[in-house]
């Protein structure tokens, strides 16, 4: 008989790309996924995976079972959905993630919120990005994600998946103390023209973001340093070397000798929680949704 631990370790090995990288979603050790990997394996007499210098990949046998693992796992859950919701009782695991400065400004006040006032409830929180984090909610190895898209670039989301609106969040111009523009009380894009832009990491969706909307108000920008923590963004900025965006949620200390100025027109992102369609009828991530949202009311 297959165990749903490894077939759920298989299915996180599978979306995931490595052992690692499955054990932090799980929040296992490797070695616990390991050996999960290794009952499965014996369970079912085939190999599953193939090491290689770049990690693992799947055998045919392997590739079978994530397939119908789609459609375990989601039976599953419907039916813990189910058997909480006539319980009613907010307890167990569930597992919340976040981008990074939604981890920061959200996921840690929820975190306290729903320990204090469920303490037989067990949250798990993550940091990832959406491209991460939504299709781990699609196959049921995640059962909350904060994600965010910005006001001139929607995320699309695939359907089977259920969401709330937690709040807007404003983001505004890192300048230089010394800058010509640092001492404005609010600024205009456009007046931005010619100016070095400190960015997120190339490939990144705000990175890609930021080329799109500069253009599209006649910037070509100029991009000379990118940095995937803002506390880095800011420093750069504060040694002079150029202008950033920086978002009000979670926003680190403002150092000395940088000045953040309001722009026009007016940079936003929304942020708000997915979750897999039918979900909530768990009291856990009723539970989960209703404490980001307090959180959010809160929160800027």
């Amino acid at each position: 008989m297959l165990e749903l631990n490894g077939i759920r370790a298989l299915h996180a090995v599978s979306t995931s790309g490595s052992i690692s990288s499955a054990a932090a979603v799980l929040h296992l050790t490797t070695s616990a996924v390991s050996q999960r990997l290794a009952k499965l394996e014996r369970e079912v007499g085939q190999t599953l995976l193939e090491r290689h210098s770049r990690g693992v990949l799947l055998t045919d046998a392997a590739k079978l079972l994530v397939d119908r693992a789609d459609k375990i796992l989601a039976l599953v859950d419907e039916t813990e959905a189910e058997l909480e919701g006539h319980r009613g009782a907010v307890v167990g695991q569930v597992s919340i993630a976040g981008f990074p400065t939604a981890a920061r400004g959200l996921l840690t006040g929820t975190l306290t919120s729903l320990v204090t006032e469920f303490p037989s409830l067990f949250p798990r929180i993550s940091e990832l990005e959406p491209d991460v984090s939504v299709p781990l909610v699609i196959r049921g190895d995640l059962d909350v994600a904060v994600v965010q898209d910005w006001f001139n670039a929607p995320l699309s989301l695939p359907p089977g998946l259920s969401r709330t609106e937690l709040l807007d969040d404003v983001a505004d111009i890192a300048l230089p103390a010394s800058h010509p523009l640092a001492s404005r009380e609010t600024l205009d894009l456009a007046e931005l023209h010619g100016d070095r832009w400190i960015s997120w990491t190339p490939g990144s969706g705000c990175y890609e973001w930021l080329l799109y909307t500069l253009r599209g108000y006649g910037i070509e920008p100029q991009i000379v340093h990118t940095a995937g923590e803002y506390a880095t963004q800011l420093a750069l900025v504060q040694a002079g070397f150029g202008i950033a965006v920086i978002p009000r949620l979670g926003r680190e200390p403002i150092p000395e000798g940088v000045r953040v100025v309001p722009v026009q027109p007016l940079l936003s992102r929304h942020v708000y929680a997915v979750w897999r369609a039918g979900g909530d009828r768990r009291p856990a991530i009723r539970a989960t949704i209703a404490a980001l949202s307090k959180t959010a009311q809160t929160t800027l």
